[in-house]
């Protein structure tokens, strides 16, 4: 029996099928909520309520449950009782895995992406650094950090990475937050000095470099936690203990 001509969902029943939009509302809502975890927006610890979140954000409880459900999935929210969820809580342990994972993958990242970056790719990663510079913001140097890194990740050309890399930069997000808080200010010329050297390392071609600056730029925020005092890792900073 030929299944491809029988099959009852092979049929004019799938001309009445209307063309789906792109994305969806869950997705649009999932989307900023993971940006603004990527970026940093929030603590530690803070928690989220579906029906709050759909108030604010003008929508519907449903389409926010399933978007906080994927962030949940992915580890970077944490599901509590009575619905709520969190952002996880801190511990130094999670820190150095989140570390330890991000150097690995998105070293390799910026390894591969070498041999593809062009002129044009360089010139744009040059710009994003002279802006992060320039800017005073604190939430624009979140937003141009982010930009510099997957314009560079996204030029290695692995769909496999990508979204290993977004989950960790979700993760990531409260201990660079957290960090903030122990170190300002945040937008002086030392915060780009790794990029500059990522671009260096960039124009002589040479990946061992660019993997050991993008190293270091990455361990920035961490190695401020390792220093913090013990005290830091209690509750009232979102710590675990």
């Amino acid at each position: 029996m030929n299944l491809q001509t029988t099959s009852k969902i092979d049929g004019p029943g799938l001309d009445q099928l209307a063309p789906v939009g792109r994305e969806t509302v869950q997705d649009r809502i999932y989307r900023q909520l993971r940006d603004a975890l990527i970026q940093a927006r929030f603590d530690a610890g803070e928690i989220f309520l579906a029906g709050d979140v759909a108030q604010r954000m003008s929508v519907s409880s449903m389409p926010v449950r399933e978007a906080l459900a994927r962030l949940v999935s992915e580890r970077a929210l944490e599901a509590m009782p009575n619905r709520r969820v969190r952002v996880p809580l801190l511990t130094l342990e999670r820190a150095r895995d989140i570390a330890q994972a991000r150097t690995l993958i998105e070293g390799e990242l910026a390894a591969r992406a070498i041999t593809n970056l062009d002129r044009a790719d360089i010139e744009r990663l040059e710009a994003l650094t002279a802006e992060y510079e320039e800017t005073r913001d604190a939430q624009e140097v979140a937003t141009l950090n982010h930009a510099f890194h997957f314009q560079l990740y996204e030029a290695a050309g692995s769909s496999v990475f990508m979204p290993i890399v977004e989950s960790l930069w979700m993760q990531a997000g409260p201990y660079v937050r957290a960090a903030a808080k122990l170190h300002s200010p945040l937008t002086d010329m030392a915060a780009t000095v790794h990029h500059r050297g990522i671009l260096a390392a960039i124009e002589s071609g040479d990946k061992a470099l660019v993997t050991r600056e993008l190293t270091a730029d990455i361990s920035q925020a961490f190695a401020i936690l390792e220093r913090a005092d013990p005290s830091f890792w209690g509750e009232d900073n979102g710590g675990a203990s």
